[in-house]
């Protein structure tokens, strides 16, 4: 069984639930799921779980994701790109790459955002994108983003190719539709590439056809992200095979369980736990009452991955 992450560069026109049905058939195997919807107009990075893969998608740190985007104004559109309807249309002639620029720059920080109706979102358990099939409008809460950057890489009015850095849970074609209300003439989205989405980037992409023939090779021609590596943004607490082997039954480690302990893990802190490179678990740094400045760890995730250190003898008073 393949445990761990597959960055697939998802082809425009399929949903990202179609491209866990291809990769759960090439692999052959049944617990596969993504992170994360992408548009099915959009392409690029979605990284998708395998096996105990899928149990840290919980702990993944994706809150920063890239897009290579391509605007166009003049035109505003029911979904905000390329796929609506068009609901207003307008003389964009008269805007200039600099006032272009200037919106593009006043985009940048925190703010709220309308999420669009037709998204993946639910009201009272219904996607919205199925109300809005239905000629149906809801109200919606405005959540809070960020744009950390957004860099124009290319003006030929009236499109504009831009780079954008943002918050998870940020709709890049709603940023499109904003900059076109800011401008006075509206806008749509008219490609969509995620480059960057967390720790997985497009150079670890591949495609489902390169994916199919490659998984031919063995696993290890995949390119697969280890768990412990999704993970990299969690202090690494290694453990002598004693402690692995404890944590491997589902008992925290103890006080001497541990080979490293960095200095500034704090209370409510996620860690890793492994042991030669492996990940055995996620655990949860607590402080309980009356310990003083004695930290403890509860186990949040144990992974069964492939540990052959591991005897599952041990498991029980004997430990």
């Amino acid at each position: 069984m393949i445990d761990g992450f597959i960055v697939v560069d998802k082809p425009i026109g399929v949903t990202s639930h179609d491209v866990v049905g291809m990769v759960r058939r090439m692999a052959g195997q049944k617990k596969v799921g993504h992170t994360g919807t992408l548009d099915p107009f959009a392409t690029g990075v979605l990284p998708v779980a395998l096996g105990e893969g899928t149990k840290a998608i919980t702990f993944l740190d994706e809150g920063v994701k890239e897009y290579q985007a391509v605007m166009m104004l003049g035109t505003a559109t029911d979904t905000q790109d390329c796929t609506g309807n068009v609901t207003s249309s307008s003389d964009c002639s008269a805007i200039t790459e600099q006032a272009v620029a200037e919106v593009c720059l006043s985009m940048v920080g925190k703010q709220s955002q309308l999420p669009p109706m037709f998204s993946a979102l639910k009201k009272n358990g219904v996607p919205l994108y199925k109300l809005a099939r239905q000629g149906t409008e809801v109200e919606r809460e405005a959540r809070g983003i960020e744009i950390f950057s957004l860099v124009i890489d290319r003006m030929n009015l009236p499109q504009v190719s831009f780079t954008v850095r943002c918050s998870r849970g940020t709709y890049v074609r709603t940023l499109a539709h904003d900059i076109g209300l800011k401008l006075g003439c509206g806008a749509h989205l008219v490609q969509l590439r995620r480059t960057t989405s967390g720790p997985f980037t497009i150079q670890d992409a591949v495609t489902p056809d390169l994916l199919q023939e490659r998984l031919k090779l063995g696993v290890n021609a995949v390119g697969l992200v280890s768990p412990y590596a999704a993970l990299a943004h969690l202090p690494d607490l290694v453990l002598s095979e004693k402690g692995a082997a404890r944590v491997m039954c589902g008992i925290a480690p103890a006080d001497n369980d541990f080979l490293t302990i960095p200095d500034e893990i704090g209370h409510g802190q996620l860690v890793r736990l492994s042991i030669g490179g492996g990940l055995l678990a996620v655990a949860e740094a607590v402080l309980p009452p009356g310990t003083g400045e004695q930290l403890s760890f509860r186990l949040s995730r144990v992974f069964n991955l492939d540990n052959s250190f591991t005897d599952q003898r041990v498991c029980g008073n004997s430990i």
